[in-house]
């Protein structure tokens, strides 16, 4: 597969603008946190632990946004939904514990977004909000619309890696008060947070024949590609090479590949939602917090004596 992944040459492979701007993102992480800070106010540097959240966060998002991740996403369903579960679901959770509360605070108290992000954080509206325009995009209408469109594909993808963050405040925002205060109530909205995921990926693993023409129809797929093939490779390819499809670049049917990849997606969402689920138990039932207090000692009234 990889031998054949060449012939998409450097720029469809490795997104270097792409990569310009993930390092640009880094750079202003550690500006803002680390020389410009104490113009923005006494703020307390990041910890180690912080900035490698963030670090790490933005080394995966450049592996499945601009790597070759991102060719093999338009290739085959596997790797999108591979693409999909990393970018948003792991990769919100690392920037919100990587980025300090007090660069929140800056951004989202400010007096309109604070309301606007009053609503948007209430736990059903955020919880609809990413799933049912998760469930949406998988439709095949719709996604085969966003595969033909690099407007349409990048705007749904903006909106949803902005609920993706929005769907995972109510359990860890930084701002503690849009966050649901009772653990039982973070158990009940990761489980209900599983749940509405599912619809989207049975749907997937259970249909009979293919559902989507990106992955499927030769010009669909071709369209598809041409997202992240520039243009004038594309041609060349098809003219020189006589691409005939995914199946080139995959040793599974499209069928086999469609079921793999609704299953992979389920799975590792069940394996982060179980993460922050265990997360959610520990510190409910931690030795901290499950100290009583000391009854008050008696003082004895001498006068009684």
């Amino acid at each position: 597969m990889w031998l054949n992944l060449q012939l998409f040459g450097f720029r469809a492979l490795w997104s270097p603008y792409f990569l310009l701007f993930v390092v640009a993102l880094g750079i202003t992480y550690y500006l803002i946190t680390g020389p410009l800070r104490q113009r923005l106010g006494s703020f307390e540097k990041p910890s180690i632990k912080q900035q490698s959240f963030f670090y790490i966060g933005l080394v995966l998002l450049y592996t499945v946004k601009g790597a070759p991740v991102d060719l093999l996403s338009h290739i085959t369903l596997t790797a999108h939904m591979i693409q999909m579960a990393i970018y948003l679901i792991l990769f919100p959770i690392l920037m919100i514990k990587g980025i300090p509360t007090w660069v929140w605070e800056k951004v989202l108290l400010k007096p309109v977004i604070k309301s606007v992000m009053k609503v948007l954080t209430f736990p059903l509206i955020s919880i609809l909000l990413f799933n049912v325009l998760f469930s949406i995009y998988h439709l095949p209408a719709i996604f085969d619309l966003t595969k033909s469109s690099p407007v349409i594909h990048t705007i749904f993808h903006v909106f949803l890696l902005l609920f993706g963050f929005l769907v995972w405040f109510p359990i860890m925002s930084p701002i503690k008060q849009w966050q649901i205060s009772h653990p039982l109530g973070k158990i009940f909205y990761i489980f209900a947070n599983s749940v509405l995921i599912t619809p989207a990926c049975v749907l997937i693993i259970f249909a009979d024949v293919p559902l989507f023409a990106a992955y499927s129809s030769n010009g669909a797929w071709l369209q598809a590609l041409a997202l992240c093939v520039p243009s004038d490779v594309l041609q060349g390819l098809t003219s020189t090479f006589q691409i005939s499809g995914p199946e080139m670049f995959s040793p599974m049917s499209t069928l086999e590949d469609q079921q793999l990849g609704g299953i992979i997606m389920k799975l590792m969402q069940e394996i982060v939602y179980g993460v922050i689920l265990a997360r959610v138990f520990y510190a409910w039932f931690s030795p901290e917090t499950l100290k009583i207090d000391p009854l008050p000692t008696t003082v004895t009234n001498t006068n009684d004596v």
